[in-house]
């Protein structure tokens, strides 16, 4: 069984998540750990709870979920996991990050790829990557058919989905995205979103304004 722990950090509100397992094995999804009592409180769940931290993973590579990408690399000794495709997203926010007011900005390097049809194994568990592009060119979800969980970033939120408008963005490929890959994972499935609460696909895909099917 996969067990979830969120923490909300930043100014953008982010959602950044430590999952973990019985074998006390863990992966860190997109941190956003910026200010020093942030990083702290992200350590001190997972020193607290005897966890080994074993990969850092990003959906997707915007400013919000990345910031605490270098300190997770270098407090955990862990390598960073995204999909070709966001790695220059990454690479950008170094240059746009002081206009932000984030001057104190480390950039983590790239250590593997992810692309669709892979596994991220950690303890006893296993999550399966999904391309859903749409709100960034490189955006991945992922998914534990076991659990019936979806760490799903900026795609689906509740009642709304992530924003087109920015670098890479597409209505469109974002709205196939949800209907493609999210919604057929089934209704009881968890949605864990890169900001606001969890919902599941039954309810987004009967009420959610933007992305209801019939």
């Amino acid at each position: 069984m996969i067990y979830i722990k969120s923490f909300v950090f930043n100014p953008f509100m982010e959602n950044t998540y430590v999952l973990y397992d019985d074998t006390k094995e863990c992966v860190v999804i997109d941190p956003g750990c910026y200010e020093e009592y942030e990083k702290k409180e992200l350590k001190a769940f997972i020193v607290e709870n005897d966890l080994k931290v074993v990969k850092l993973l990003n959906t997707h590579c915007h400013i919000d979920h990345v910031l605490g990408n270098e300190y997770v690399k270098k407090e955990f000794n862990v390598e960073l996991y995204v999909h070709q495709l966001d790695e220059q997203t990454l690479r950008s926010v170094k240059v746009y990050a002081p206009s932000y007011g984030f001057t104190n900005y480390e950039e983590a390097t790239v250590d593997q790829h992810l692309d669709e049809g892979d596994i991220v194994e950690f303890g006893e568990s296993k999550l399966d990557v999904i391309f859903v592009p749409g709100h960034a060119p490189g955006h991945i979800a992922f998914i534990s058919k076991a659990d019936k969980i979806c760490i799903g970033g900026d795609v689906l939120f509740q009642s709304s989905i992530g924003r087109t408008d920015l670098p890479g963005g597409d209505f469109d490929t974002l709205i196939n995205s949800i209907h493609s890959k999210i919604f057929p994972l089934g209704e009881d499935f968890t949605v864990y979103c890169g900001h606001g609460p969890a919902t599941n696909v039954g309810t987004e895909k009967k009420s959610n304004p933007f992305c209801a099917v019939a």
